[in-house]
């Protein structure tokens, strides 16, 4: 598989009230060509500031990239200026935000939103910009998009806000899509409408996703690897098959163990305590607080990443050859279970 994106050992520092803070510690991971890769994690974990940082739309008054490299195709994004990267916002790598009120404009139409991406990026006749929105708008499930084009943000529900949003990143055909928490504002019934476009999408455009979402159900059926973010770090990385049924990382089960399942009326089982301060660094695991599985090694020393299999790598003491024997705690073992 062509890799269209390289993030290496990206570490991100954020700056406030005299406190660093590691927002992001040694970071790495690959996006292939026309691959859906998901990152997920608790709220605080780092996924929308590795996102952010792949588009350099993190705040220069108080956070900054320290090391590390962003390389997409063979142009080392953090090298570039905020002219230059210009050049690669929306139409190489285009981004669909959390809440569409929050990205769209209150005081423009939507199609002239939509179009502002032709006019930046391929300067196109005027009639052909407004016959590529329409087309877009249909292609997004925005029925009379001659019509509704005209409309403002306010006069469309939430769901049809966020299409909009979707079809303001995907206009100039970008090779990469970030979708960050994209259904989150949205209600049950709608994030599943999203997710589903999402998936069409994907293949009619060739194009990849990065997938960021704190709810591991809503990957299931569309990821193909799946990134486990926790403090900054990836705990966890592997195909959707290996995350969800031979996870080898106690956060990993703990998240999977949070997912409600349809077949089951056992009350969700939630993760104890709350992340480190990353202001505050300790010298062993960062999720030692929390382990219900912890070591002696856990707190003095940092876990190497082990191969569990090619492609599957944990970050886990508990993995080590030299650990007691832990069973997944996990009760979903059956791969045509259901898992919303």
């Amino acid at each position: 598989m062509t890799n269209l994106l390289e993030v290496s050992n990206l570490h991100v520092e954020f700056y406030a009230k005299k406190k660093t803070i590691n927002a992001l510690r040694g970071v790495s991971f690959s996006l292939g060509k026309e691959e859906v890769l998901a990152i997920v994690g608790e709220s605080g974990s780092g996924k929308s500031v590795t996102a952010k940082s792949i588009l350099k739309l993190l705040p220069p008054q108080n956070a900054k990239i320290v090391d590390g490299s962003i390389l997409y195709k063979e142009t080392e994004l953090t090298q570039l200026s905020k002219k230059e990267m210009v050049k690669y916002r929306g139409k190489k790598i285009a981004m669909v935000f959390q809440d569409p009120m929050t990205s769209l404009n209150p005081t423009m139409r939507i199609g002239e939103q939509i179009a502002e991406g032709l006019i930046v990026h391929d300067k196109l006749p005027k009639k052909e910009v407004w016959e590529k929105v329409h087309r877009m708008l249909k292609l997004v499930g925005i029925p009379e998009p001659e019509y509704n084009s005209r409309k403002y943000p306010h006069e469309l529900s939430g769901g049809m806000r966020q299409r909009v949003g979707i079809a303001m990143a995907l206009i100039c055909e970008p090779s990469i899509l970030i979708a960050d928490e994209p259904t989150t504002a949205l209600d049950v019934s709608i994030q599943a409408q999203i997710i589903e476009l999402l998936k069409e999408l994907q293949p009619k455009l060739n194009m990849s996703i990065i997938l960021i979402t704190h709810d591991l159900g809503i990957v299931a059926n569309m990821a193909d690897r799946i990134l486990v973010m926790y403090a900054g770090e990836i705990v966890e990385s592997g195909t959707v098959n290996e995350i969800f049924y031979k996870s080898r990382h106690p956060y990993t089960w703990g998240l999977l163990q949070s997912i409600p399942d349809v077949d089951s009326k056992k009350p969700l089982k939630g993760i104890d305590g709350s992340p480190p301060d990353l202001s505050q660094l300790t010298k062993g695991c960062s999720f030692a607080a929390r382990c219900p599985y912890v070591l002696d090694v856990c707190e003095e020393e940092k876990p190497t990443s082990f191969i569990i299999d090619k492609g599957h790598h944990a970050s886990c003491w508990l993995n080590d050859e030299r650990a007691p024997m832990v069973e997944s705690p996990l009760t979903f073992k059956n791969k045509e279970k259901k898992i919303m």
